[in-house]
């Protein structure tokens, strides 16, 4: 005989629920959904069941609940994603390996558009950055942030809310899940340099060598993942 299909959990089932009934009475961001009770009543559940249907969307960013008011439709964001993608990928090298390629693709593919928008104001920014990480490697620190805003300020010029979002998922996912503030610490000097020369070719408005140092730099990134892939595992 085949074995039954286990049933799904009731408070999965309200949340399938609930999301059919945003989708249906296509409730934007900042709707209000109807009280516990009468969703309890109209779904044949209990208000329990209905409590932690929407504490697990509240969860995943999709509710949001204003104490004393109600419960809510939310704004869409990356957040959920940002604090959940990199320890979901842990230590996985392939899987790192992976979400360095989209960000390698993403940012070399846009830096032309950089290029040709980026204001004075953000090069200042940029070079300011530069220096801090300079000054940081010299004495043979951490850099983490500041490689963060670097990548944030080279695009932000495109007014893009998207792609920064995009960039913040996959650089958290990426440091935390291939532990690379240890790695970028075996030549923080030579990491300096790879953003100094990617600032210096926006800065001169040189694109090609712009697109050429980002990707150098990736390809960087890439040697030593494949370095630490065939390094020998301690005992």
């Amino acid at each position: 005989m085949k074995p039954l299909d286990r049933p799904p959990l009731l408070h999965v089932s309200v949340q399938e629920s609930l999301k059919s009934y945003i989708a249906d009475n296509q409730l934007g961001p900042g709707s209000a959904l109807p009280p516990e009770g009468f969703l309890a009543q109209q779904l044949g559940v209990s208000r329990n069941s209905v409590r932690e249907a929407i504490k697990a969307l509240e969860s995943v960013g999709i509710l949001e609940t204003r104490r004393g008011i109600g419960v809510f439709v939310k704004a869409f964001s990356f957040a959920p994603l940002l604090d959940n993608l990199a320890y979901g990928l842990g230590g996985a090298l392939r899987e790192v390996e992976e979400v360095l390629e989209i960000r390698r693709v993403l940012e070399v593919g846009l830096i032309a558009k950089t290029v040709a928008l980026i204001g004075e104001d953000d090069i200042e920014e940029l070079r300011q950055t530069v220096e801090q990480m300079r000054q940081a490697a010299e004495r043979n620190q951490n850099f983490a942030a500041e490689d963060q805003r670097f990548h944030n300020l080279l695009f932000r010029c495109q007014d893009n809310r998207m792609l920064t979002s995009l960039i913040d998922v996959f650089w958290l996912a990426f440091y935390k899940a291939s532990d690379f503030v240890n790695l970028a610490n075996i030549d923080p000097m030579a990491t300096w340099q790879d953003h100094y020369d990617i600032y210096a070719a926006v800065a001169a408005r040189d694109v090609e060598a712009a697109r050429s140092r980002l990707d150098q730099h990736y390809d960087g990134i890439a040697r030593l993942l494949a370095t630490r892939k065939t390094a020998p595992t301690p005992d």
